[in-house]
């Protein structure tokens, strides 16, 4: 009976010890959104994925979430999001996610990665143009398959635009 005890009370205090490793995280991202509809299902998914709080700010288009990092972690959120069609700053939604949402709920997108290679590359895998419009004299700009000059979001420019 007392090395139950004993067994018991280190069950416990382990337990205890493991809680306090698991930290309650805050991070805020931008979320693109219209409306009240848009901050309800952005709030929702993130609580979906493991937010314990979540609050989308329809002006600044900001979403601050806090959540315990030992079950989730902002990446997941993001995706989640992304996944009922709002793009955010570490995923974007697939273009039938976005399709679904109502007509309201439509933000403007970022041009999408097709026409962001015909405005910065030509064939020969060199960035012809960046996205301000600044020429460079076809610099080298496809070392990994993805733009790595300011502007162009790691869009695959190395082929030649559609």
């Amino acid at each position: 009976m007392k090395s139950f005890k004993i067994f018991a009370i280190t069950a416990v205090l382990s337990f205890i010890a493991t809680l306090s490793f698991a930290q309650t995280k805050s991070e805020t991202f931008k979320v693109s959104g219209n409306c009240g509809m848009c901050k309800s299902k952005i709030e929702k998914a993130a609580i979906d994925a493991g937010a314990t709080t979540a609050k989308w700010d329809v002006e600044s288009k900001e979403l601050t979430v806090k959540y315990n990092s030992a079950s989730t972690n902002t990446a997941k959120i993001q995706q989640k999001i992304a996944g009922v069609g709002y793009d955010n700053a570490g995923a974007k939604a697939t273009t039938e996610s976005y399709n679904k949402l109502h007509g309201c709920c439509k933000y403007e997108r970022n041009a999408d990665a097709k026409n962001a290679k015909a405005a910065c590359c030509s064939g020969d895998a060199k960035c012809a143009e960046h996205a301000d419009g600044n020429h460079e004299a076809k610099a080298d700009c496809c070392k990994d398959g993805k733009c790595s000059k300011e502007g162009h979001n790691g869009v695959d420019c190395c082929k030649k635009s559609d």
